[in-house]
């Protein structure tokens, strides 16, 4: 594999630590290379960079900047196989799944390369004899700390959204998927000015050291644990922060709906990406009434997943992105199954190379159970019945996440009274992965806060001015 440099005022050069990690590929654990560290010295000069270029890409015309995304797009559209290739090495995902997430993230790019030059302020009425505006400004330079279990689509949502709106980056993905990474941010660059994209490498070690530089915005998707380091810091020097936490997303299925069809929508929001999405469905709370239909047709679905490595075609469930997830997602089963958890599926580790993880089905999960109470990010399908719609709405609510939540449900008062007394930024109603295209995320309580996506995220890129022009005496 190609030596993974850095980027810093749009020169390529081999990172000076001599620290790294090792990458290895998650179906059979075999090492695909070491991915360098960056020192203190390249962060700051990184940040540096990004910090003399934020003036003059701030003052060039909107429509210019939304050209540039435009190509950068394009340009990633024409790698997208290799960017697809390279997330199923690193994090195991099956190869069509990484392929949908970098489609997801020209589309993006596309979206924001339109909505830039339309981002617009507003007039006020004053007097007569004066004009009052409000107008959106760049904040400056922009932190991307991004995950990686989605790392191309995500990336370029940060990314898109802090370009067009005038202001520059410094982009640091996940140690667990840097080469995804760096080939992404070696696209864009291509289509950029001198200064406005840079690139460090690293773990936490470098994430840290990037918040602690003189930056404007810092935009964070990963763990809850990363999210409040970053927030602690911030409070102490007036940066913004936009944060996606984890989540603890709860599925609720009401007595009305088709058990097979409900286990379906169960069985793709717990088990797709092997449960590594921030939305998928952590814990289920199914009406007694249909729980053992339920129950059995998500047990088939589950032992009907194809398991193995991401680049295999057909593979419909690919490895966890190392064993210290595995043994994270294991802990969790274990647990539950020694408070009284049935497993009805799964719950064992494979034998064999690699990090795989069985769709696992528990039964009988109570709220103190950490795969009910926490984030298990595996594929692991929790369920606990219930007797009311009522108790899984109280049930669903409890918790110290607020990310999203799903609803099956035929009846529209059940669900107009879940989606207005879920405390959840996000909730779904029939579709476990629904939305559209421009739809923005606005995570509560620990899952985070700030518009992640949409329109909205370009608000938070941009600081409004107000400005009052009045004429001078006569």
């Amino acid at each position: 594999m190609t030596d993974i440099e850095k980027l810093v005022h749009q020169e390529w050069a081999a990172v000076e630590c001599d620290r790294r990690i090792p990458i290895s590929d998650p179906a059979d654990g075999h090492e695909l290379f070491a991915a360098p560290v960056s020192s203190p010295t390249e962060v700051d000069a990184a940040a540096s960079a990004a910090r003399s270029a934020a003036a003059a890409w701030a003052r060039t015309p909107a429509t210019a900047r939304a050209a540039a995304v435009h190509r950068a797009a394009d340009a990633v559209a024409a790698r997208a196989d290799d960017l697809a290739r390279l997330t199923t090495l690193e994090m195991g995902k099956p190869l069509g799944d990484a392929r949908g997430g970098v489609d997801a993230g020209v589309g993006t790019l596309r979206q924001y390369a339109e909505l830039g030059p339309v981002h617009r302020g507003r007039s006020l009425n004053g007097g007569f004899d004066a004009t009052d505006l409000m107008v959106p400004e760049p904040r400056g330079v922009v932190a991307a700390i991004t995950p990686w279990n989605d790392p191309v689509a995500v990336s370029c949502g940060l990314i898109g959204a802090a370009l067009v709106t005038g202001n520059t980056v410094v982009y640091k993905p996940s140690e667990r998927t840097p080469a995804t990474g760096w080939l992404l941010a070696r696209i864009l660059s291509e289509h950029l000015p001198d200064g406005v994209l840079n690139l460090i490498l690293g773990d936490g070690e470098a994430g840290a050291r990037l918040v602690d530089q003189p930056i404007d915005v810092v935009a964070h998707v990963g763990s809850t644990a990363t999210g409040r380091a970053i927030a602690r810091t911030a409070a102490g020097t007036g940066t913004k922060v936009l944060l996606e936490n984890g989540g603890n997303d709860p599925l609720i299925v009401d007595a009305d709906v088709d058990p097979e069809w409900a286990a379906a929508q169960a069985a793709l929001g717990a088990f797709a990406n092997a449960g590594q999405i921030c939305v998928s469905v952590e814990r289920i709370y199914v009406h007694a009434a249909i729980a053992e239909p339920f129950l059995a047709a998500l047990v088939a679905k589950a032992r009907a997943l194809r398991m193995g490595p991401g680049l295999e075609p057909r593979v419909e469930l690919g490895p966890l992105v190392d064993r210290r997830m595995r043994a994270h997602v294991h802990g969790h089963v274990e647990q539950a199954v020694g408070a009284g958890a049935r497993p009805l599926v799964g719950g064992d580790i494979p034998v064999g190379p690699g990090s795989f993880y069985p769709a696992t089905v528990l039964t009988g999960c109570t709220d103190d159970m950490a795969v009910m109470r926490e984030e298990t990010f595996g594929p692991v399908a929790p369920v606990a019945v219930v007797d009311t719609f009522a108790e899984a709405l109280e049930r669903a609510g409890q918790g110290e996440y607020g990310l999203a939540a799903t609803v099956l449900t035929r009846d529209l008062a059940h669900a107009t009274r879940a989606w207005r007394e879920l405390p959840a930024g996000t909730v779904k109603v029939n579709n476990v992965f629904g939305g559209a295209p421009g739809g923005a995320a606005h995570p509560r309580r620990a899952s985070g806060h700030g518009y992640g996506y949409g329109p909205e995220l370009l608000d938070e890129m941009t600081q409004t001015k107000v400005v009052h022009l009045a004429a001078p005496p006569r």
